[in-house]
């Protein structure tokens, strides 16, 4: 793998020494002086002293090096919707994804909040207008994917009735051919499946895995309560109605072992490459989270050669835009992305 992967996973573990001491996390846009036709986004906490990158003006240092220039440097607030893609993707976070703290290990709590809960098809479509106004070439036509990315869907039907409201209102906006996927575990029944193919479709269920062991001891009950033997039969059973599937993984909570296993488990059932997230620990109390050896470098490493050799069968590649804490940047398993 080459050097840049390693030194922006090592940014996302670590974060950033700077004089931002209130800064608990903060949207970091940087170019390394090594790639810098590249400009990339990571979400790091800005006020770690015992981080090896230090933050001095516009320059990241790393012992005693400048490995980035930093561009911009803005608050990681839970707002509305934001664009991806150079504006051909947008998530959304319709229901208040910033009230949303039953996970162990999520820093919602962090964030600031401009984020309020939408009412449905009116609400979304006045979001939709919104966002249009702030795209780069005001036009959410060009939109290929839309994400709904929120945790406090609690019952698998309001779900289902949100993403109808949100296809409907898609459409006047110009957007209707666009694929919606949505982050939630509340989606699990073949009606809600098969729901979903009939009236949402193009659709990809990104099941919010986060980690394999100590569910009900790190997760909120709506998503501790899916077992790790029933991930593959719901995932199966989404692609039988018609759907796309994937998940989010957040890598250093379980041993690699683990990891391992429940990844070979539902490698089977993914029609798009999952989300592995670097864990970033934000206080003293996440950093306890961690399973043994993720405080190192070293351990995220053997994760990405794991996964890769895991996932290599299935021929699909990380999506560079998808994920702010990926373990892939330039390469995957040995070839350029």
């Amino acid at each position: 793998m080459p050097v840049e992967d390693a030194l922006l996973i090592a940014v996302n573990l670590f974060g950033i020494s700077s004089g931002h001491r209130e800064r608990n996390r903060a949207r970091v846009h940087l170019r390394l002086m090594r790639e810098p036709a590249r400009l990339w986004q990571v979400i790091v906490p800005l006020n770690r002293p015992a981080s090896p990158f230090v933050l001095r003006g516009e320059e990241l240092h790393l012992g005693g090096r400048v490995v980035a220039q930093v561009e911009r440097i803005d608050a990681d607030e839970a707002v509305g919707g934001y664009f991806r893609d150079h504006g051909r993707a947008v998530t959304l976070n319709p229901n208040a994804r910033s009230r949303c703290v039953g996970c162990a290990f999520c820093p919602n709590t962090l964030e600031a909040a401009a984020d309020p809960r939408l009412d449905e098809q009116r609400g979304l479509g006045e979001l939709l207008a919104a966002l249009a106004e702030a795209h780069p070439r005001k036009d959410l036509g060009e939109l290929g994917e839309v994400t709904v990315s929120t945790g406090c869907f609690r019952r698998e039907q309001s779900a289902v009735d949100h993403l109808v409201a949100l296809r409907a209102a898609l459409r006047p906006a110009g957007a209707g051919g666009a694929r919606i996927g949505m982050l939630t575990s509340v989606l699990r029944s073949s009606e809600a499946f098969e729901a979903l193919a009939r009236t949402v479709a193009p659709f990809v269920l990104r099941l919010t895995v986060e980690c394999f062991t100590r569910r009900p001891m790190m997760l909120k009950s709506t998503k501790a309560d899916l077992a790790l033997g029933a991930m593959p039969d719901l995932l199966a059973r989404a692609r039988g109605a018609g759907l796309e599937t994937s998940y989010t993984y957040i890598v250093g909570l379980d041993s690699l072992p683990e990891m391992v296993r429940g990844v070979t488990a539902l490698a089977g059932q993914v029609t798009a490459f999952p989300n592995f997230q670097v864990f970033q620990a934000h206080n003293v109390l996440m950093a306890g989270l961690r399973t043994a050896g993720a405080q190192s470098l070293d351990f995220y490493l053997a994760a990405r050669a794991a996964i890769e050799r895991v996932m290599r069968p299935t021929g699909l590649v990380p999506v560079g835009w998808e994920c702010y804490r990926p373990l892939w940047y330039f390469t995957y398993a040995g070839q350029a992305l």
